[in-house]
C-alpha cells in the first residue's frame, strides 16, 4: 500500500508542478538531516485512528512532511491538501498538523446526459479532473437512452450515445483518479424515448392523456406499465449490457416520478392493493436482475417521501436517494426515518443550473447546505450533487462549477466550509485566476432572476418568460414591467463587465464566451418579457420585433458554437429547436 501512495503522491506531484523546492516521497520512518539535498522529503506512514480509509493526518515541519493514513484514499486526499497548501502558499509552506476526514463516505456528481446533451470525452475527462481535485469520489451519468443498446439503435440512433468502449476508458480514467463510476440506467418512468417507438408503446402504462400532479393534461407516454412481464424483461436486458462495462458494485435505477402509474393499465391494481405496493413490488424485480450480476440498487426516494410507509417494506441492501432542490426542501423527515429503519442512503440536492440560463445561485448554495446538514445529523452514506439538462440542456457547464464545487467543500465538512467564500474559491480551484473575477461574474448570472422576487420551483421567472408561448409570457405568475425593465439593466451591466474580462486560466477563451451568451440569454429573456407586457398592456413596447428577431438569431448562432466546444453533435437540435420555436414568434405577421 505505501508504495502505492508513493507512486500516487508522485504523479499528483509531477502533474500538478511544485511553488517550493522539489517534494520527493519516501517509505517509512527514515529522516533525513535539514538541507541534506534539495528535495523537500514526504515521509508516508501508515495509520489508523478509527475514522476509516480517507482519514489523513499532514505533519509539516521544517526538516520534512509527515503524511500518514490508514488506505490509498486517505494518502489521496492527504496529498491533494498538500497540494492546495503549496498551490496557494507560494514559496514557503509553515509548520502545522492537519487531522482531516470527510463528514460523507461518498461524496458524488451525477451529470444528466440524457436531455440533449452529451460530453465528449475530453470534456468528461476534464471534469472528472476538477472533481478528483476537490475529493469528489463518485460521479454518475444520468441515462434514458443514450447508451448505444445492440438492438435498440431506433432509440439512441442521432443522440451521439455512449459506447461500451467509451465507459470503459471512463472507467479506468476515474478509478485512476479515485472516482467510482456507478452506472445509472432509469427503469420505469422518463421513457418517453423508448415509448414513443412502436415496438415499445405496448409497454407503456397509458396509452391515452394522463394527468400530472400539478394537473396538466399530457398525451405523451412517459413510463413503463409495471405490470407487464415485457417492462421488467426490456430493462434487465438493458442492465445485462450496460452493466459489463462498469467496474462498480453499485447500480442507479432511477424509478423516479412515475407520474402515470394507476392512470392507464395498472389502474385497476392500483385501486385494489395501492399505488405504492405497486410500485414496490416493480422496484423488488428490478432489484432481482441487478442483483444477478452482483450489483446493489440506488433508486430516487421521492416515492418514499410520497408513501413514507414503504421505508418499513424496503430490504436492508437497497440504498435510497433523497432528492430536492429547493432551498427549503424538508430532507430531515425522510432521513429521520431511514435513519430509523437502519438503511445507508445518500441525501442529493442540487446545482439549480437548470431551466434557468445562468442558475439560481442563491437557491443552489441554500440547497445544497441544508442538504449536507440533514444528511449529516441524520448518518447519510452519501451526498450526491445533481445537476439535469431539462428543456434542451441550455445552460452552459460553468453554470454548474458553482454547486460543484459548494456542494464538494460541504460534503467533506459542512461545519468549515457553510461560509466559504464561493466566488473566490471558484476563481481559485475553477478558473485557475484569482485576479480575474470570473467567479463573481457567474454567482451575479445567477442572481439577475431574484431581482424579481418570484421564486419558482426548479425555474427562473426568465426560464419561464422563454418557455411560455408569446401570447401567456406577459402573465408569467406576478411579473412587472418595471421589474423587467431592473433586470434587463443588470443583465447588461454584466455583459460589459464579462465583455472586459481578461483572465488566462485554462480555457479562458471559451469560459469568456459562454458567460456572456449566457448573459445575452439573459437580457433577451428580460427584453422579451417587457415587449409582451407592453403589448398586453396596449402600450409602444420599447423593444421591437426586429431587436427581438435579430438578437434570437445571434443566441442561435453562439449556442451552436458553443455546444459544439465541449459536447457532442447529437441532441443539438432538439436543445436549438427551443429557441427557434421563439424566433418564428417574433416573425409571425401577428407581431411583426
Amino acid at each position: 500500500m505505501l508504495n502505492g501512495a508513493a507512486r500516487l503522491l508522485g504523479e499528483m506531484i509531477r502533474s500538478r508542478g511544485s511553488k517550493i523546492r522539489p517534494i520527493r516521497a519516501v517509505l517509512g520512518r527514515r529522516r533525513r538531516s535539514p538541507g541534506s539535498d534539495s528535495h523537500t522529503v514526504v515521509t508516508l506512514e501508515r495509520a489508523d485512528r478509527g475514522r476509516g480509509d480517507q482519514w489523513y493526518r499532514l505533519r509539516i515541519r521544517s526538516d520534512g512532511i509527515r503524511l500518514g493514513a490508514a488506505g490509498e484514499p486517505g494518502f489521496r486526499y492527504g496529498a491533494l491538501t498538500l497540494m492546495q497548501l503549496i498551490d496557494t502558499g507560494g514559496t514557503t509552506l509553515h509548520a502545522m498538523d492537519i487531522e482531516d476526514w470527510p463528514d460523507f463516505a461518498v461524496r458524488g456528481v451525477m451529470l444528466d446526459i440524457s436531455r440533449d446533451k452529451v460530453p465528449t470525452i475530453a470534456t468528461l475527462e476534464g471534469l472528472v479532473d476538477l472533481l478528483a481535485g476537490w475529493k469528489i469520489n463518485q460521479l454518475q451519468l444520468y441515462t434514458e437512452h443514450t447508451f448505444a443498446y445492440r438492438g435498440h439503435e431506433a432509440v439512441w440512433r442521432g443522440s451521439s450515445a455512449m459506447t461500451g468502449a467509451q465507459i470503459r476508458h471512463l472507467d479506468e480514467y476515474c478509478r485512476r483518479r479515485g472516482i467510482e463510476l456507478v452506472p445509472n440506467q432509469n427503469s420505469l418512468s422518463h421513457m418517453e424515448r423508448w415509448l414513443c417507438h412502436p415496438r415499445y408503446a405496448r409497454l407503456a402504462e397509458c396509452d391515452g392523456p394522463w394527468k400530472t400532479p400539478w394537473g396538466e393534461v399530457r398525451h405523451r407516454s412517459t413510463a413503463l406499465n409495471p405490470l407487464n412481464p415485457g417492462s421488467i424483461r426490456l430493462v434487465s436486458s438493458l442492465f445485462d449490457q450496460l452493466m459489463p462495462h462498469f467496474s462498480s458494485g453499485l447500480f442507479n435505477v432511477g424509478c423516479d416520478e412515475p407520474w402515470e402509474l394507476g392512470q392507464g393499465r395498472s389502474r385497476e391494481a392500483c385501486l385494489r392493493r395501492g399505488a405504492e405496493r405497486v410500485y414496490l413490488e416493480y422496484l423488488l424485480k428490478v432489484r432481482r436482475a441487478v442483483a444477478r450480476h452482483g450489483r446493489r440498487i440506488l433508486f430516487w426516494g421521492d416515492w418514499l417521501q410520497k408513501y413514507p410507509d414503504l421505508i418499513e417494506r424496503l430490504p436492508h441492501d437497497v440504498i435510497p436517494l433523497v432528492w430536492g432542490y429547493e432551498a427549503d426542501h424538508p430532507f430531515d423527515q425522510t432521513c429521520a426515518r431511514l435513519r430509523a429503519k437502519g438503511l445507508a442512503f445518500y441525501v442529493c440536492p442540487g446545482t439549480s443550473s437548470w431551466c434557468s440560463f445562468g442558475g439560481r445561485t442563491n437557491n443552489c448554495l441554500a440547497n445544497l447546505r441544508a442538504a449536507a446538514q440533514s444528511g449529516k445529523l441524520h448518518g447519510a452514506k452519501g451526498y450526491l450533487i445533481t445537476d439535469w439538462g431539462d428543456f434542451g440542456h441550455r445552460q452552459y457547464l460553468p453554470v454548474s462549477y458553482t454547486g460543484f464545487l459548494y456542494g464538494a467543500a460541504l460534503s467533506w465538512c459542512v461545519a468549515t466550509n457553510s461560509e466559504i467564500d464561493v466566488a473566490r474559491s471558484l476563481d481559485r480551484h475553477v478558473y485557475f485566476d484569482s485576479s480575474a473575477g470570473v467567479g463573481r461574474l457567474w454567482l451575479e448570472a445567477g442572481r439577475v432572476h431574484a431581482l424579481s422576487r418570484i421564486a419558482l420551483n426548479n425555474r427562473t421567472v426568465l426560464f419561464a418568460c422563454m418557455h411560455a408561448p408569446l401570447g401567456d409570457a406577459a402573465g408569467v405568475e406576478g411579473l412587472r414591467p418595471g421589474v423587467a425593465e431592473m433586470m434587463a439593466d443588470r443583465a447588461a451591466e454584466l455583459v460589459a463587465s464579462a465583455r472586459r474580462l481578461q483572465f488566462g486560466g485554462p480555457q479562458g477563451g471559451l469560459i469568456k464566451a459562454e458567460l456572456v451568451a449566457t448573459l445575452l440569454a439573459l437580457r433577451h429573456a428580460c427584453r422579451r418579457a417587457q415587449f409582451v407586457m407592453a403589448r398586453k398592456s396596449g402600450r409602444r413596447a420599447g423593444v421591437r420585433p426586429r431587436w427581438l428577431v435579430m438578437d434570437m438569431e445571434r443566441i442561435i448562432e453562439r449556442h451552436r458554437v458553443l455546444w459544439l466546444a465541449r459536447n457532442r453533435r447529437g441532441g443539438l437540435a432538439a436543445s436549438v429547436a427551443h429557441y427557434q420555436r421563439n424566433l418564428k414568434e417574433y416573425q409571425s405577421p401577428s407581431v411583426c
